[in-house]
């Protein structure tokens, strides 16, 4: 039996009655069970743990000691401080250590390619020698020879603290071995008493930042906020873009607090629907990423040197990634934007090197960091914010690709949605565009007759029956 509602013979539903059709609840809990599984598996996965999969961080080590004389016999602690620092298993499986000079270390720590250096100082030896009491022919500092270790912070503040955690304990195991030796050394010449704790551990390490991080950088970390919310500023903008203008064409809903509306839909292509939604979408984000960084900069009074700089290639990178989303939108229609999420933000954030550098991370998410837009554009940020918008640090591999990504986003929106409209793959089939044509006349037919507004849950007309423009009204 029926129940009259004033408009329909349809009995009204209520609260209960959708629980009682599985395909109404049980989707979405298995599609949000699935993306909050995979979403802390990618996410969480990548940072639970760096410290087990680091390798191939780059530190330089420096080695300036020219070694010394203990009568005719060569001593060079310097090399031997060197070679076991850049052989040892423990070191080298974490570390990519390489020979340099300090010259080479502080170019390419400018770049941001090293996140340390370790300094041997000249006179090594030669202070080893004379703290000991070891005669010897070679000059030296009568306190105790300090190894420097110069960080790089502007590389990434973990990445700096994951190389001093593996670099620290290595010289002071390599202090202890090189104590032994002094004092066999000073035993077998016969030299004058050397204190017994100095001899134990000779050596004193000092961190040193290289090119310390300026004021309001967010602690080295504004380069990677300001990649994030660029990436936020063309996914976010692709969702409402595609919102807008699927309401607009009557593809889609648009509900403001308790106000329905539905227009009537127009015979549109698939390939023009997303042609339009790209334009509006490369106009759009100018305007989200310039509000982003006048709220960084102007408000917040973030670093930013190179602004104009920052904000063109933060636009390019938001319009490829709002490119990237329309086109999964209209490949797969609403599960692209899980997709997108994926893809844009959850994938990215775990592959971006922003947080954990990638010589921390497993294979798969180093992997996918060559392909994921976060980390290029990170690149290119943090080549803007800390070194000098120098390409080599970043920033020409930031525009290219950006650039290689716009093309490939381009091209699969373009040969998707061509090929739907080739297939006839509409949005909605002609001869049901038509049923509801008929339907929208017949009902503002009725509505004018009848003089009055339309019935309670129905919606207002907002064009004449002869109008060729989409109005607002209700489908049946």
């Amino acid at each position: 039996m029926t129940e009259p509602d004033g408009s329909r013979g349809s009995r009204r539903l209520g609260w209960k009655d959708p629980f009682r059709v599985p395909s109404v609840w049980l989707p979405p809990l298995v599609l949000v069970a699935v993306l909050i599984l995979v979403m802390t598996l990618v996410y969480f996965g990548s940072v639970v743990n760096p410290a087990a999969h680091l390798h191939g961080l780059p530190v330089a080590v420096v080695n300036e000691d020219s070694g010394g004389h203990v009568g005719a016999r060569r001593v060079d602690f310097g090399e031997q401080l060197a070679a076991g620092l850049i052989h040892s298993p423990a070191v080298a499986s974490r570390l990519g250590l390489r020979p340099s000079t300090l010259s080479t270390a502080a170019s390419q720590m400018g770049i941001g390619k090293e996140y340390a250096a370790i300094v041997i100082p000249s006179g090594f030896t030669g202070s080893l020698l004379t703290v000991a009491g070891v005669p010897t022919t070679s000059s030296g500092s009568t306190s105790k020879p300090t190894i420097e270790l110069l960080t790089n912070p502007r590389a990434g503040t973990l990445g700096v603290s994951l190389a001093t955690a593996v670099a620290q304990p290595a010289l002071a195991r390599a202090s202890r071995q090189i104590g032994q030796r002094l004092s066999a050394l000073s035993s077998a010449l016969h030299a004058r008493d050397a204190e017994h704790l100095l001899l134990e551990d000779p050596l004193t390490v000092a961190s040193v930042p290289y090119r310390p991080l300026p004021s309001h950088s967010a602690l080295g970390l504004s380069a990677f906020y300001i990649a994030l919310l660029t990436t936020f500023c063309g996914f976010l903008g692709g969702v409402i873009v595609t919102t807008s203008v699927d309401a607009v064409l009557g593809y889609a809903t648009t509900e403001v607090g308790p106000v329905w509306r539905q227009r009537q839909p127009v015979e549109i292509s698939r390939w023009h629907t997303l042609l339009a939604k790209w334009v509006m979408a490369t106009a759009l984000t100018v305007v989200l990423t310039g509000l982003m960084l006048a709220t960084a900069v102007g408000i917040l009074n973030m670093n930013a040197p190179h602004l104009g700089l920052l904000w063109l290639l933060t636009w390019f990178a938001a319009t490829v990634v709002a490119i990237g989303t329309l086109v999964l939108f209209a490949a797969l229609g609403t599960v692209g934007q899980i997709v997108a999420l994926l893809v844009f933000v959850y994938l990215a954030l775990a592959s971006s090197g922003g947080t954990v550098p990638l010589d921390a991370l497993s294979g798969f998410f180093k992997f996918l960091a060559n392909f994921e837009p976060l980390r290029q554009i990170l690149d290119g940020v943090r080549a803007i914010l800390s070194f000098g918008a120098r390409g080599e640090a970043g920033l020409t591999r930031a525009w290219l690709a950006s650039g290689l990504g716009l093309v490939f986003w381009l091209a699969v929106g373009i040969l998707v949605t061509t090929w739907y409209d080739r297939r006839h793959l509409y949005r909605m089939p002609p001869d049901l565009m038509a049923y509801v044509d008929r339907a929208v006349l017949a009902y503002r037919a009725q509505t004018r007759e009848i003089g009055s507004r339309p019935a309670q849950g129905s919606q207002e007309v907002s064009s004449s029956a002869d109008d060729d423009t989409p109005g607002e009204s209700p489908l049946p």
